[in-house]
Formats: C-alpha cells, structure tokens, sequence
C-alpha cells in the first residue's frame, strides 16, 4: 500500500510538473518569437499572460459568453494589444538599438499592469474550469481535466506553428528576416510587417495561457511579472531562440518546481528552479538545445 501511495504521489507531482512546465513552454516560445526576428526581448510578454486571464474572465464570467465565444474574442483582443505594443512603443523608436528596444518592452508591461490594476482592481479572480473541476484518478494520482487542456494546447501550438514556418510563405519570410534582416528586405520582405506579426503571435500565444492557466491557479494584475520571468528562465534554459528548447525547459523547470515543493519543501519552489538553470548555464551558457550564435528561427 505505502509503495502504491509513493507511486502516486510521484505520478501527481509529474503531472501537475508537466502543466506548470506547459505553461512556461508557452511565455517562452512567446519570447522566441520576438527574439527571433528582432533579437530584443520582450519583457511584456507575462502581460499577455495576465491580459488572457482577466479579459477571458470579463468575457466568460462577467458578460456570461460561452467558451467558445469567450475564447477566441480573448485571443483576438490580446492580439491586438501586441500589435498595438510594436505600433506605439517599438516602431516609434528612431534609431532604435537592441537596449532601448528592451527598456521599451519593460516600460509597456509597466503600462499594462497599472491598466489592469485600475480596471480589475487587486483581487484575483477565478475562472471556470473548460470540463468541470471532477478529478481523474490516474496510477494513484489525481488529475485535473484543466491539466489536460493545458496541456493538450501546448501540444497544438507546438504543431501550428512548426507548419507555419515549415510549410508557409509568410513563416518562410519570417525566418528569412531572422537570418537576414538586410537581404530580406531587397527580395521584397516587409520586416516591418514581419515585426508586427511576430508581436501578434507571441500575444496570441500568452493570451491562450492565461486562459487554459487561470482556471487552475487564479488570475490577478501582477501575475504577468513572475511568468515572464519563469518564461524566460525556460528560454535560457532550453536555449535562447530555439523552440524545441523552449519546450523542454519549460517542462524541466516545471517539473523541477513540482518535485521539490512536494519532496522537499513548496517554500523553496521558485529556488530549486533557478539553481537548476545557473548549473546548466554554468556548463553549457548557449542552453541545453542552443547554439552560441543564434541567427535564424529553428524549427521543432
């Protein structure tokens, strides 16, 4: 029985690993997105998390539409919001350089965190679970049917966007202006445009986890700033630029937070992460998946 309940424990702590780690895989290939085609990071990128969240609230919650009304309306506004994030704050910049076009994104998530601060006010606010909150017994451990949701969207951002810029013009242009901004530009690319659409994406992508993420762990207008960080850690981790490393050092810092909240102490949680990402970095600083000089958008 004790070696049933160990099991158990070992399977929740994995799953509940692999839906955090999910999470993260997502804010970071937000960041890759930008990073790739500009080399700038966005610091804003947690917001969008944090916009999902609430504004799918508003939507589902208090105007009462169904989900599958709420949903898309949440993505299509929080698109909106990167678009407006490139169209006001990155392409106003005159001569613009890698470090102004940082401290550009760091002062729009300030921006965005007072909004959300004077609009939904300081409290969190819950959202219904997509399948209901009756848990699943699995090998001993209970999972969440939202765990599943979270983590099912992963899988399909994954492989939406590996035919994009695989198997479409406009992903094909995308690498193009990654690889060569310059060259890009002389066969008739927009990078600008470019530019614009990879801020769109990487909205599109934080606002879906904030939806699927809100139902499990509360939304509130300060939550943007600790994903981003956790985001990017998974970035570095994996490897900057690269989505599959984005992907796997976002499920190893989620995993690594599970297992030692529940092994060890959940005091320590956010700790064990980062001492994990300094030892890798320690060994290899390009990341586990990364290359010393990242010049072009990889594909999964």
């Amino acid at each position: 029985m004790e070696t049933i309940t160990l099991s158990g424990q070992l399977f929740q702590y994995l799953i509940t690993g692999i839906t955090v780690g999910s999470i993260y895989a997502m804010v970071a290939v937000g960041f890759n997105i930008i990073y790739n085609v500009t080399e700038i990071i966005n610091f804003a990128q947690g917001e969008f998390v944090m916009l999902g969240g609430l504004i799918m609230v508003f939507f589902n919650v208090v105007l009462k539409l169904p989900l599958i009304m709420a949903f898309p309306a949440t993505v299509i506004l929080v698109t909106l919001v990167g678009i407006l994030l490139d169209r006001l704050a990155i392409r106003p910049i005159r001569q613009p350089t890698v470090l102004t076009l940082i401290i550009a994104t760091i002062a729009a998530s300030i921006l965005i965190k007072g909004a959300a601060m004077f609009i939904w006010g300081k409290d969190p606010y819950d959202l219904p679970a997509f399948s209901g909150r009756h848990p699943i017994t699995v090998f001993g451990g209970v999972i969440q049917p939202q765990y599943l949701w979270v983590i099912g969207f992963l899988v399909v951002i994954v492989i939406v966007l590996s035919i994009f810029f695989d198997r479409t013009i406009t992903g094909k242009a995308m690498s193009a202006c990654a690889d060569n901004p310059n060259a890009a530009s002389l066969v008739g690319i927009n990078v600008k445009q470019m530019i614009l659409l990879s801020f769109a994406l990487s909205a599109a992508i934080g606002a879906v986890a904030g939806i699927t993420v809100t139902p499990i762990s509360l939304m509130e207008y300060d939550r943007g700033a600790m994903l981003a960080v956790k985001g990017f850690g998974a970035a570095i981790l994996g490897g900057l630029g690269s989505f599959p490393g984005a992907v796997l050092g976002g499920l190893i810092m989620g995993s690594i937070e599970s297992f030692g909240a529940g092994l060890i102490s959940s005091g320590y949680k956010d700790a064990f992460a980062l001492i994990v990402l300094l030892i890798v970095l320690f060994f290899r600083p390009s990341g586990i998946l990364g290359n010393i000089e990242i010049s072009k958008i990889k594909r999964f």
